[in-house]
């Protein structure tokens, strides 16, 4: 095939991505700074950012001392310039939450609901997005991204597999759509979403390969390399949670036996922390709470701490599985659970993952605890509709859809 010839608008198009996203990424900067990050000529630097300005993408953000002459102006991505959603469908609940373009939350809806039904799932979603938009000029959202469990098949419309939900090629966009949501809609895998919040804001900034690892109510990860999240022939990589941590182990939801998720998802640890009661209930409401509860209780309960120490040396035995197949240079531990017993057992973890990894990748890897919270799979989801944006700066200024319901 020949190659592609890069046409006057290809080129535009590129400079007008490369200088916006250095600004989203590392402004306020310069038009100076500008050009020395890019590497693009003061004239186009100058042209380009007049443009960006023109259509109200950026801003003046102030100015800074020059070198013996005038003052230079400080130029920043526009937060006014419009609005993006994030939602995050989770195995417990849904959460919507409203963003300007400089990630601040303005706005957020949550609902409870396990997410068995996916035209309950789509109605929760719409209704969600209707309460957050109208905090808004409904002109001014963006788009929407939606995190969810399971593989994200991408095509003309998003078709989601979540096995573990029952779901089997759910057309999740498609049923969003139907209930009311006419905005630009962009769903991913909840880890992969995470991933990518957490490579531009939180922990993995600054790495080139890392592995962000999301341990909830299930378990994924997101590998990451130069900047880009790696997805498999068919977009399901990264279904970590479902790999064998124990053969002829305990049964998982998948349907399969010995998966790591079987051992150390919320789900999991709390069904092993049962038996280990001889079968009494686990105190606590939800998984969260009891998961919290059996942190707590480790400091008194021979039980509780048996339970946590076992969780903390599978949860580490399967980030070694991480270091040894993907030699990262990073490892970013997150989701409710994996922070919970991070900020308690990071130590055990971290001596477990030494113990099982071959020396030489584990000396070359840094493991962290995720820096964005419980709220990383949706920050990261909003995330989507920004990367469009970057990616397709030249036509930010078309006007966009609107919200009915």
């Amino acid at each position: 095939m020949p190659p592609k010839r890069t046409t006057v608008r290809d080129l535009r198009r590129q400079n007008r991505s490369t200088l916006l996203s250095t600004l989203f990424f590392d402004g306020p900067l310069s038009r100076h700074e500008l050009g020395a990050r890019s590497g693009l000529s003061a004239a186009t630097v100058s042209n380009v950012t007049g443009e960006l300005v023109e259509d109200g993408l950026v801003v003046e953000a102030g100015s800074v001392d020059s070198d013996g002459g005038r003052p230079r102006v400080l130029l920043r991505v526009n937060p006014a310039f419009g609005h993006v959603i994030g939602v995050d469908v989770g195995e417990t609940g849904i959460k919507v939450e409203l963003f300007d373009l400089g990630m601040t939350q303005l706005a957020a809806v949550e609902h409870a609901l396990p997410p068995g039904d996916p035209a309950a799932v789509a109605g929760l979603i719409a209704s969600g997005v209707a309460k957050v938009v109208a905090e808004v000029p409904a002109p001014s959202v963006l788009g929407v991204g939606i995190g969810v469990p399971g593989t994200v098949e991408q095509g003309a419309s998003a078709i989601v597999h979540a096995q573990t939900l029952g779901w089997n090629g759910v057309p999740l966009e498609e049923m969003v759509r139907a209930a009311g949501v006419d905005l630009p809609l962009y769903v991913q895998n909840g880890a992969k979403t995470q991933g990518q919040a957490e490579m531009w804001f939180g922990a993995g900034r600054g790495a080139r390969h890392v592995v962000v690892a999301l341990v909830g109510s299930g378990v994924g990860a997101a590998v990451v390399t130069e900047g880009a999240v790696y997805r498999g022939a068919t977009s399901s990589a990264g279904e970590w949670g479902h790999t064998t941590i124990v053969y002829g182990g305990r049964p998982c939801r998948c349907g399969s036996s010995g998966c790591l998720e079987a051992y150390v998802g919320a789900e999991g640890i709390l069904e092993r922390y049962r038996k280990a009661r001889g079968g009494r209930e686990v105190p606590g409401t939800d998984e969260q709470s009891g998961v919290d509860g059996l942190i707590r209780a480790a400091a008194s309960s021979k039980t509780a701490a048996r339970v946590l120490e076992e969780t903390a040396g599978y949860l580490g035995a399967g980030i070694a599985n991480l270091v040894n197949l993907f030699n990262p240079e990073r490892i970013i531990l997150g989701g409710w659970a994996g922070l919970a017993l991070g900020e308690h057992c990071f130590d055990r973890i971290v001596a477990a993952t030494r113990a099982h990894s071959l020396r030489h990748p584990y000396e070359q890897t840094s493991i962290a605890l995720g820096q964005l919270g419980p709220d990383a799979v949706a920050v990261g989801a909003a995330t989507l509709p920004v990367a469009a944006l970057l990616d397709g700066a030249a036509d930010a200024h078309q006007p966009r859809r609107e919200f009915r319901l």
